[in-house]
């Protein structure tokens, strides 16, 4: 049954073979990659909303416990990922996306079970904060199997959907979660609901179900997945055969600068609700933390567009511009040094943030591609042979390196949220982490412009 999902011959560079064939295969593995990685992102994610509900289901946890429960997924995830950069090709993209997907129903049941007693030791939701890393390792896996789908022209916006679209998982959890723990959406087998005081009254919560809503749905597109996407048996490569990666130069930028557009974006994501609950007092954070994450996944497709007609390179380096204007604009609006804050004016700045990030996520991701295809052709020899040749070994690499940049960019999600804690305990303000965030923007500005943009750049793309 999986042979007849193995693809032998696939070259989506060749015109005729692509309008023939290669688009609509192409197409059918994308669509169902992007649920499959929605779904991911909103279980990696799902921290960001229960930490805040615990103090109110019973649990006794200090603030720096509700912390790390908030970054360990994020430290796992980016963890896993540099594993699961490697996984396509030794897997196959079709076995890999199903039971990378049907793992997530670990952490989203043991979440469910977990919750609904105050008695369980933290060293539970420990461990699960941890299995909610599987959510986080999917994307690496995720983007290099699309990647060996699309012709060089298109993948910049074919990257953009997977992601961009997965990433909306992240705005859904924090949107979606709130209002299924209002009520018993899965009646008597859902559980008992956890009962506080609110305003001197009594009322109801199912924070179970922020692990069991997502079970369905993980059912479902594990099935699609198995039965629905293919191999590519020209994606084929041991570790040795990827491990080259480490020699490129490129590698090692590229992670940089993914840092700081990924790593913001779901650095961003993870502390939004608990920075706006800390510095801005009277304001419900799960009201208003989902718009970011939605705004950040929108426009990535944006940003891999803009790449594929403007280079990527070039809108990379306007988007650190962008982003550093956006953290001095956060700076303006923060509570201290005598004021109050506005909080209309933090929010839209970090709307901002969150968008540039996410056309940065787009285009960083269209650079990738281009770097390697460009740098194998240098090296190949005349002949068409050798041109074969380099495309085959770029895409391979390509595909590798958008794994491993993703795994190192995640760890965003861990130093984010982290830097904001120990910038309160150490100084009583997240701006100290901020203005960091600022040196480290302008070091992206640099590299961007050095190697990529500028005029006679080494590697123009």
């Amino acid at each position: 049954m999986a042979s007849s999902h193995v693809i032998g011959a696939w070259n989506p560079e060749d015109p005729g073979f692509w309008r023939s064939r290669g688009q609509s295969v192409a197409q059918r593995n994308l669509w169902l990659s992007i649920p499959a990685l929605t779904l991911a992102f909103a279980v990696w994610m799902v921290w960001s909303v229960v930490v805040v509900n615990l103090p109110a289901a019973g649990f006794r946890f200090s603030t720096n416990q509700l912390f790390w429960l908030a970054s360990l997924p994020a430290l796992c995830g980016a963890t896993l990922r540099i594993f699961y950069s490697f996984a396509v090709p030794i897997f196959g993209g079709r076995r890999w996306t199903a039971l990378s997907t049907a793992s997530l129903l670990l952490p989203a049941a043991g979440i469910g079970l977990a919750v609904q007693n105050p008695d369980t030791p933290y060293e539970v939701f420990v461990l699960l904060a941890l299995l909610c890393g599987f959510g986080g390792g999917n994307f690496a896996s995720s983007m290099s199997n699309i990647s060996f789908f699309f012709p060089k022209a298109q993948k910049g916006m074919a990257l953009g959907l997977n992601a961009g679209l997965g990433n909306l998982g992240v705005s859904l959890v924090q949107f979606v979660v709130p209002m299924v723990i209002t009520t018993g959406v899965f009646g008597s087998l859902g559980g008992e609901p956890q009962w506080l005081t609110r305003n001197g009254s009594q009322v109801s919560m199912w924070l179970q179900n922020a692990g069991y809503v997502w079970v369905p749905f993980i059912l479902l597109s594990t099935v699609a997945c198995w039965f629905g996407m293919n191999d590519l048996r020209e994606a084929r490569a041991s570790f040795a055969d990827q491990a080259v990666i480490f020699k490129r130069k490129h590698n090692w930028l590229m992670c940089w600068l993914y840092i700081g557009t990924f790593g913001s974006f779901i650095g961003y994501s993870a502390g939004f609700p608990l920075l706006i609950q800390s510095q801005f007092a009277g304001i419900n954070a799960l009201s208003y933390a989902w718009l970011g994450p939605l705004v950040g996944a929108l426009v990535r497709p944006l940003g891999g567009w803009l790449a594929d007609r403007l280079g990527g390179a070039r809108v990379t380096f306007w988007t650190f511009l962008l982003m550093a204007a956006g953290v001095f604009a956060v700076l303006h609006f923060l509570p201290g040094a005598g004021r109050a804050g506005n909080f209309t004016g933090f929010l839209l700045s970090f709307l901002l943030l969150f968008a540039a990030s996410g056309i940065g996520n787009g285009s960083t991701f269209r650079m990738i591609p281009v770097i390697f295809l460009t740098e194998r052709q240098r090296s190949a020899g005349p002949g068409a042979a050798a041109q074969e040749q380099a495309v085959r070994e770029a895409n391979k690499e390509a595909a590798a390196v958008l794994g491993f940049s993703s795994a190192i960019g995640a760890y965003g999600g861990f130093f984010i949220p982290k830097s904001y804690g120990s910038s309160i305990a150490m100084t009583g303000g997240p701006q100290a982490a901020l203005y960091l965030f600022i040196a480290f923007y302008a070091t992206c500005v640099l590299v961007t412009w050095w190697f990529y943009s500028r005029k006679n750049a080494p590697m123009p793309c």
